[in-house]
């Protein structure tokens, strides 16, 4: 089991991180989120889990050892296998999920894409007994609020995956409506989602 990997950031791209360890370049699949909080050639410490396959091999890595405990309980539901953990927490911090599942919010589980009703309903009696109570209070259920200057830290997001600052003012400027609509703390995750859409389809 690989706990965590520490080290400098090697690589940056929209689904994964490359972190530099005792001179081995190490692989790690993260949600958007967790990669906003990268910078190349800074220092990361994240929290594993290895997913192990036939035919691979696949580290997923979270921003504290809370997420990396979330994502393993939510596969020990039944259809649930490390992308779709992966999923619900590029939507739902652990918290949120815990606040989900201990209140029935059906709603919450299908904003997560790959989760229809049936599913949700489905999810929410195997996860009641087994994610455990929120740990904070109050609060949406959805998402992960950050404090504010989305902008800066979005911007910062995008120059760390390697995008020139002319493309990430754009891609910033596209998203803004995005971002108002969503109130005054916007959530990082999602907008670097939604801004890297923009910058595909502009090359």
């Amino acid at each position: 089991m690989i706990a965590f990997v520490s080290g400098p950031v090697a690589a940056l791209a929209p689904d994964s991180a490359v972190v530099e360890v005792g001179g081995v370049g190490i692989a790690v699949q993260c949600t958007p989120d967790t990669l906003s909080g990268l910078r190349m050639g800074k220092e990361a410490r994240l929290a594993t889990s290895l997913v192990v396959r036939e035919d691979s091999l696949t580290l997923y890595g979270f921003a504290d050892d809370d997420e990396r405990q979330t994502f393993e309980l939510l596969q020990t539901a039944s259809g649930v296998g490390p992308r779709l953990a992966q999923a619900m927490l590029a939507v739902h911090s652990p918290d949120a999920l815990r606040r989900a599942v201990s209140t029935g919010d059906e709603k919450a589980l299908t904003a997560v894409p790959g989760i229809g009703k049936k599913g949700a309903q489905k999810l929410l009696l195997e996860l009641k007994d087994r994610l455990g109570e929120p740990l904070g209070t109050g609060g949406p259920a959805v998402g992960r609020p950050v404090a504010a200057g989305w902008r800066e830290q979005l911007h910062a997001a995008l120059i760390g995956l390697g995008y020139a600052t002319r493309e990430a003012d754009e891609a910033v400027t596209a998203v803004a409506p995005q971002a108002e609509a969503a109130g005054p703390a916007p959530q990082v995750g999602p907008l670097l989602k939604a801004a890297l859409q923009t910058l595909n389809r502009a090359r």
